[in-house]
């Protein structure tokens, strides 16, 4: 283990009678490096050190501690992971001694995203049997947080909140506010805000989430989860489950593709979200395993939705309806997402008078989809179309009979949001 403290320059400043009643008025640290070692869980370590903390320390009493330039640095309790460490660029204690706790006032960069983090509150009184445990409270702001460092997404963050607990176990409870937050696949920003209650082990940095709120649009998010290091990689892995009870599809379109969004509807949906740490745009490293439902959706795009409608009127036997008489759809089934392909299975689509059971992909990279299955039609083939077409096909009615009433018809559904192709 490195030293508890190690300090390049030492100054002190006290009046003679100061000296004598053991009242310092300012101490000025620089060069100030603290290692917080894991506590040593030993049946004679533990021994040591209660005799060691029998041992009351002098009393004194310091005003102020100046310690810009300190380097704060946790040891977690398993080797494998990668010490914690907080260049402070600003330090203030003020009021204490070796048995009191000390105000502070502390600004420090932080390192990924960068940003300043200003934290004011109390520390101490140091716990010399286990440093960790040393209690620690205040509030904290961060600023211009800048996202673009991770690949795959970009925007500036600010958060808010107040914590609370030891060194080694910090709970916290803020807020973040990112005005332009956007994916770089899709590059639409959006104003996303969060509440969140965590658990930090501040020796590694691993966190518990429980839970984290969001809002963007008109759509709220639950996430409850973790953000933790793994043993023998770096950084530190994502793996959250999160629910959106009653959100709007066009919310979610217009984080996840480009240009404007091509549904619109409600929207509901539970997944499991991992993101693995690396230098990886985020579209193609994150993995998601959930389902969803999609009420009264409707296409933004005015010739998709004519095909839409065109399709449930034929669908309900009535070829010659106008285009125009909106058909709102239904949706419904499980999604896998993965290298930046959303895969679907046992997905349903339904509009009146046709209800189709698809499995494909789309490719959140290109745009791409390609999606095969069923359409049940109410009505017969032959009753889909009029005239002469319409007597051609009672030809091949009793080919795609189903056992009911009406047709099932085997389907593809091929292209982009931009250019859809329907065919056999």
């Amino acid at each position: 283990m490195p030293p508890l403290f190690t300090i390049r320059k030492f100054t002190a400043h006290a009046s003679p009678l100061g000296l004598l009643a053991r009242h310092v008025s300012t101490v000025r640290l620089e060069g100030l490096e603290v290692h917080i070692p894991p506590r040593d869980e030993s049946a004679d370590q533990q021994a040591k050190i209660r005799q060691e903390t029998e041992k009351r320390p002098p009393r004194f009493v310091v005003d102020e501690v100046i310690a810009d330039g300190t380097t704060l640095t946790t040891i977690p309790r398993q080797p494998s992971k990668e010490p914690l460490r907080f260049d402070i660029q600003h330090l203030r204690l003020l009021g204490g001694g070796p048995l009191d706790a000390m105000k502070f006032d502390a600004a420090l960069m932080n390192a990924k995203p960068p940003g300043e983090i200003r934290s004011t509150g109390k520390f101490g009184p140091w716990d010399r049997a286990d440093p960790g445990g040393t209690p620690v409270f205040g509030k904290y702001t961060f600023r211009d947080a800048d996202l673009s460092v991770f690949t795959g997404i970009a925007g500036k963050l600010s958060s808010d909140g107040e914590y609370h607990g030891s060194l080694a176990n910090i709970e916290v409870a803020g807020t973040t506010d990112v005005p332009d937050f956007r994916l770089t696949i899709a590059g639409n920003p959006i104003h996303l805000t969060t509440q969140f209650h965590a658990v930090v082990d501040g020796t590694d940095g691993d966190t518990q989430l429980q839970p984290v709120t969001g809002q963007f649009g008109h759509t709220s998010l639950t996430a409850q989860g973790s953000v933790e290091g793994k043993p023998g990689q770096q950084g530190k892995t994502v793996s959250l489950d999160v629910v959106v009870k009653s959100g709007r599809l066009e919310d979610m379109l217009l984080l996840a593709m480009k240009g404007k969004p091509v549904m619109s509807g409600a929207v509901h949906f539970q997944t499991k979200l991992v993101i693995p740490p690396g230098n990886v745009d985020v579209a193609k490293k994150v993995t998601l395993d959930g389902e969803m439902t999609m009420d009264s959706a409707t296409f933004s795009k005015l010739n998709v939705q004519e095909k839409v409608n065109e399709l449930s009127h034929r669908g309900e036997g009535k070829p010659e309806e106008s285009p125009e008489d909106t058909a709102a759809s239904e949706l419904k089934g499980q999604f896998k997402v993965a290298d930046g392909v959303i895969r679907l299975t046992g997905f349903s689509f339904s509009v009146p008078g046709v209800s189709v059971a698809l499995n494909g992909t789309y490719s959140l990279l290109n745009r791409e989809m390609d999606f095969r299955g069923t359409a049940s039609l109410s009505a017969k083939v032959s009753q889909t179309t009029t005239g002469w077409k319409s007597l051609l096909l009672k030809a091949v009615d009793p080919i795609f009979k189903r056992k009911n009433v009406g047709a099932e018809i085997p389907i593809r559904i091929t292209g982009t949001p931009d250019n859809l192709r329907f065919g056999l």
